[in-house]
This record gives structure tokens, sequence and C-alpha cells, in this order.
């Protein structure tokens, strides 16, 4: 079961307060081990809001979107050369941002313009 941060507090204070352990199981129905365990987090601060900071990534969206539009037949080995990261990486990174990065093979082209030659000639 997951107590409240003021819950704890609470239990914690009242146990300080200078009542005994089986008060304190009687009031807030916790063990003494877990009065030890709230109490020394509490002391080391394990409670206190942490900040998300957002990972640095390699890769500037902006300078990506400007390499496909620029190159768009490079393939992802040679996109993530300028920015020092793995093909996975620019792979994830264009999937993010919704670009797709599709070649069509060689022989399907050339059997399309064939199949397009034949079919206006009849």
């Amino acid at each position: 079961m997951a107590y409240s941060l003021d819950y704890k507090k609470r239990a914690v204070a009242y146990k300080q307060e200078g009542h005994t352990f089986k008060q304190l199981r009687e009031a807030f129905g916790i063990p003494s081990q877990t009065y030890y365990d709230w109490e020394k987090k509490l002391k080391s601060g394990y409670y206190d809001i942490k900040i998300k900071q957002e990972r640095a990534g390699k890769i500037d969206k902006e300078k990506l979107k400007q390499a496909v539009a620029q190159t768009p037949d490079a393939y992802l080995y040679e996109l993530a050369e300028p920015f020092g990261c793995t093909p996975q990486a620019v792979f994830l990174m264009m999937r993010n941002l919704k670009i797709t990065h599709k070649k069509r093979p060689l022989l399907t082209v050339k059997s399309q313009q064939k199949n397009a030659v034949n079919t206006h000639r009849h």
C-alpha cells in the first residue's frame, strides 16, 4: 500500500513526540521497521522533490530535417556521421519526427517504367 508523504511525516512526528511503537501501530497501522525506514528517508531527503532533467540528445531535430531535405537518398549511416551518433539513433529520431526514409529498389523502378511503356503501346 502506498502512503502519502504527509501521512509518513505525521507518523514519524507522532513517534518522535514520545509515543511507543505499540501506540504508533494502533494509531497508524504500521510496524516499527516501517517507521525506521520512513524516518531514515525523511532525514536523508529521499522524499524531496526531484526535478527531472531532459537528456541532451546528440541529434538536433532541425538539422536532421535539413539534412534529409538536402540529401533525401542518403543512407542512415551517412546522416549519422555529422551528428556523431549511430544509424539506429538517426532512425529513431526520424521515426519520432515522422519522417519516412523509404527507397524503391532499382529493379522495382525499372519494372514500373517497363510496364508504363508497354501499356502506352497498346
